[in-house]
């Protein structure tokens, strides 16, 4: 087990030993489990600021990585993820768990028999009620806590306890907001079903805080939308909306979260914890299925793949392969910087830039500290 914070590990180390598991040893620093040359692999379950670092730093030492959503803070980070994971030949899942499920598998099957048409717009919401997260001081670091091992390659903030645990994903410096904590969920599902595999040539985005007075920095509403030239070889254009509101207590379009896709012949209903529907003209349901979320498939997804590898069997890519969570974290990155900008933004998708805007293309990246040993390469 590898953290920083003392404060915390008590709970998580009696799960263990109920499972009749002896105490596993403890360190703080990473780089003691790379040297291990017994650990085959390791789980990313970090603040979203350590996952692009300490992926690439894995993979780098030999190890396969789960790594959980969104993959990266920034668009540039999983870019070299991606391309860490192929230089070493290393297995790396994203903790985008719906690609495991059984239904979604029948879902994909669904679209991909023509049955709805040519698909060529996707709607994702991602509403619920968050809580208001109120405003902190900073503090001194608190007892038992590395802050600066917490702190990682980033320039280091003074600690507070609203950029800290649950709460920091919720600023600009750490995180991604709402939309890459549980809107990349549905994204991911959305970008499969439109059959994309390349990024979007035109982004647009608008939001704000319109309901919380508090430390969060991200939008507690957001409209994002996402636009691709001819995909898979269709001569048509295909679209993708976000919907967030954090706010709304109420089940939207009979999911809480979930995606529609629109069809020349049908619209297509999926919620990850209810299954889909599918209807014809005129709102006539003339197909359904139910399913709800099994992360347990997705976790042995990516540890067959690492025991099959270890076996000297065929390596295969897990279901949430690292450049899958790439493509769906980058138009995460993309929505954010078009909400904070104001602004449409054209995409060179192969060049992975944003054509005449530099402000935005500095967003595609970060300040790191210098020297610091878990600096992504290439940056």
């Amino acid at each position: 087990v590898c953290d920083v914070d003392s404060n915390v590990l008590e709970p998580a180390f009696q799960i263990i030993e109920k499972s009749g598991r002896p105490r596993p040893p403890l360190v703080a620093d990473i780089r003691r489990c790379l040297e291990d040359e017994s650990v085959d692999a390791i789980v990313m379950g970090t603040p979203l600021h350590w996952h692009a670092p300490g992926t690439i730093v894995a993979c780098q030492a030999g190890k396969d990585v789960y790594v959980e959503k969104p993959v990266s803070h920034n668009f540039h980070e999983g870019a070299l993820m991606v391309a860490a994971a192929r230089r070493h030949n290393r297995i790396v899942q994203a903790g985008t768990q719906l690609p495991s499920l059984p239904v979604t598998d029948r879902f994909h099957q669904y679209i991909d028999s023509g049955k709805l048409g040519r698909v060529l717009m996707a709607k994702v919401w991602n509403v619920q009620l968050r809580r208001n997260i109120g405003r902190q001081p900073d503090e001194p670091i608190p007892a038992g806590l590395d802050y600066d091992i917490w702190t990682g390659p980033l320039p280091q903030l003074p600690f507070n306890r609203n950029r800290f645990h649950s709460t920091v994903n919720w600023h600009w410096h750490y995180g991604c907001g709402d939309i890459g904590n549980d809107g990349v969920h549905e994204i991911d599902i959305a970008r499969f079903g439109l059959g994309v595999c390349e990024h979007p040539d035109r982004v647009a985005g608008l939001g704000g805080k319109y309901f919380f007075d508090d430390d969060q920095e991200f939008p507690d509403t957001q409209v994002c939308v996402w636009e691709w030239p001819g995909a898979g070889g269709s001569a048509h254009r295909r679209q993708l909306v976000f919907e967030q509101r954090d706010w709304s207590p109420y089940v939207q379009e009979g999911h809480e979260n979930g995606n529609a896709f629109y069809g020349t012949k049908g619209m297509l209903m999926l919620g990850k914890r209810t299954g889909w529907q599918l209807y014809s003209e005129r709102n006539k349901l003339v197909d359904e299925e139910t399913g709800s979320v099994d992360l347990i498939a997705h976790h042995d997804d990516f540890l067959d793949c690492v025991r099959t590898a270890i076996a000297g069997g065929n390596v295969r890519r897990p279901h949430a392969d690292i450049e899958e969570g790439h493509r769906s974290a980058a138009l995460v990155h993309l929505g954010n910087i078009a909400c904070r900008l104001g602004r449409t933004l054209h995409v060179d998708a192969a060049a992975e830039r944003i054509v005449g805007d530099d402000e935005a293309n500095r967003l595609l990246t970060r300040a790191y500290r210098d020297g610091h040993w878990a600096v992504p390469r290439g940056v």
